[in-house]
């Protein structure tokens, strides 16, 4: 098999995050990890490579630092790494990056394409969706388990509190959920051999038909006004009282805010 996965550098959100002066992400100033998403796709991918055999092609579209991250996936057991870089790009919102990463694959072989649900950084769970579109391709996203079976994959999807089972001829693009596995750890050998390793540099010029009103900041039909810190709540109101006395003033103070 022969499978890609698309992957992002993303800022570590768990110390808080900072901004610039306009009040989008200060990237720069924070430390970068992979997508938790991506990275359960990575190791689904690398999971099925056990089991069928094959390759495994790992894409990123960011800066040069991106390349952090390919190396990661490389340690992890990925075949080929693959940056998408060029100042042209830069500003891209979900439109243009899945125009920008279906140029690249567009010179790849692939079976299946694997990316996130979506990333920690945006939450739009909208790139993976729009890639397979750009690249007519199936798609099913949500994914909690994934096998291949023949010239088909065959994933649950998550939903709500339920599950469906989805069959798809290949090749098909897969969005996957953090919740799909435990990623495995880098080994030391890998690691070695991940910072030996080529990673296969792309520019505009690399990229299969995508027009220039397809990519970077002219080509984002969406930008950023404002974006903010998680919201810190309360510390709440403290209820005394029979459980029907509880239950009727929370139902009291949910009628006072027009909730019911």
């Amino acid at each position: 098999m022969k499978i890609v996965v698309c992957i992002k550098q993303v800022p570590d959100t768990k110390n808080g995050v900072k901004f610039k002066p306009d009040g989008t992400l200060d990237r720069g100033a924070m430390a970068s990890v992979m997508n938790p998403d991506d990275k359960a796709g990575l190791e689904a991918a690398l999971r099925l490579k056990d089991l069928h055999g094959g390759e495994v092609t790992v894409v990123t579209m960011g800066l040069p630092k991106a390349e952090e991250v390919l190396r990661e996936a490389l340690a992890m057991g990925a075949d080929r790494a693959i940056l998408i870089t060029d100042r042209v790009l830069g500003g891209a919102d979900t439109w243009a990056t899945s125009s920008t990463l279906a140029g690249a694959v567009r010179n790849l072989e692939y079976d299946l394409i694997i990316t996130g649900r979506q990333a920690i950084d945006g939450d739009t769970a909208q790139v993976g969706p729009q890639l397979s579109e750009h690249l007519g391709i199936p798609v099913i996203s949500y994914a909690q388990k994934i096998r291949v079976e023949g010239d088909c994959v065959i994933a649950e999807r998550q939903f709500e509190d339920r599950y469906h089972v989805l069959k798809a001829k290949l090749p098909c693009l897969i969005t996957a959920l953090s919740e799909l596995n435990e990623p495995r750890y880098m080994t030391p050998g890998g690691i070695f051999d991940a910072y030996d390793a080529d990673i296969t540099v792309w520019g505009r010029g690399d990229l299969k038909d995508v027009a220039d009103t397809d990519i970077g900041l002219k080509g984002s039909p969406t930008q950023i006004a404002k974006a903010s810190d998680k919201v810190k709540k309360g510390t709440g109101e403290m209820i005394n009282g029979t459980p029907m006395e509880s239950a009727a003033l929370i139902v009291e103070k949910l009628k006072e805010r027009h909730v019911i």
